[in-house]
């Protein structure tokens, strides 16, 4: 199998998930990867992949769903997991080496860039094509890296209406502080820049897939371990997060009352043996690379 050879330096995004947004990542983890599992766990049985299959997963993150994939396709098949932040990486080799799986590794790169073409059966990503500045560009990529027929299927958020998780605590921080400037520094083009069918389906087409199919599903989130946890969640990563970082002094200095209304509102949510959850909902979008 191939290596991504580095063909440029780390673009300003690159640079921004590295040094700004992974640590806080790291620091939820418990939230961005445990909270997210009854999705996982109705779209893993679904996916068509089979013992055997080679695999890539696109925007691995901490690894999960790489190590998830590798037991579906066995000690016969492989799996690569690509993602651009170094923190994530060395988390994912870590539950790698934990795992005893031999049929996995992992690399750094930038599927808006470059990936291995023509090599694998299956191509995955979890939350994480949203993000691509140029996401004709990162899914042409994905295509390429398929064999010919091959499939691929990327999970994306839908509207912001049905994942209140991502939107109350952004409507409330909005109470106190102004939107972000145009000049801002973000994740991307954001959790909802493919919640459209129509638009996410053209991007699909210009890329070159076809058989492309929209799947919703509909499961509960863990937004926090309590009421605290839940708060320095939104106030750290998301699009609230987002708001509250770029306000900068004004957010500090109001912080205290953005608690408090945040503390009233997550407080009417549902609480679980797990923490607080609320209702959220994405597109499960798959489709094939054309025969040669």
């Amino acid at each position: 199998m191939s290596v991504i050879e580095p063909t440029q330096e780390d673009t300003e995004f690159v640079q921004f998930w590295n040094e700004v947004l992974a640590p806080k990542f790291v620091r939820f983890r418990h939230i961005l990867v445990d909270g997210l599992t009854q999705h996982s766990a109705r779209v893993f049985p679904k996916l068509p992949v089979r013992e055997g299959d080679r695999v890539l997963d696109v925007g691995c993150g901490f690894g999960d769903t790489a190590i998830e994939l590798a037991r579906v396709v066995g000690p016969r098949g492989d799996v690569v997991g690509i993602d651009c932040c170094d923190a994530f990486l060395e988390a994912a080799e870590a539950d790698l080496r934990a795992s005893g799986l031999d049929n996995v590794r992992f690399m750094r790169g930038d599927a808006e860039v470059a990936l291995p073409e023509g090599e694998f059966d299956f191509v995955f990503a979890r939350f994480g094509t949203m993000f691509f500045t140029n996401p004709v560009a990162g899914l042409r990529n994905m295509r390429r890296a398929l064999k010919p027929g091959g499939r691929m299927a990327h999970i994306v958020w839908r509207d912001p209406a049905d994942n209140p998780w991502l939107s109350m605590a952004k409507d409330v921080v909005l109470r106190f502080l102004p939107p972000p400037g145009e000049d801002a520094r973000t994740c991307g083009p954001g959790p909802f820049s493919m919640a459209d069918e129509a638009t996410t389906r053209k991007m699909m087409e210009i890329a070159g897939y076809t058989d492309i199919r929209f799947e919703r599903v509909d499961a509960e989130v863990r937004i926090g371990n309590d009421v605290r946890d839940a708060i320095e969640f939104t106030l750290a990563l998301g699009p609230a997060g987002e708001v509250f970082r770029e306000a900068g002094e004004e957010a500090e200095a109001k912080r205290g009352e953005i608690e408090a209304a945040l503390a009233e509102a997550i407080g009417h949510q549902k609480v679980t043996d797990d923490g607080i959850v609320m209702n959220s909902s994405s597109w499960v979008i798959s489709a094939r690379n054309p025969q040669a």
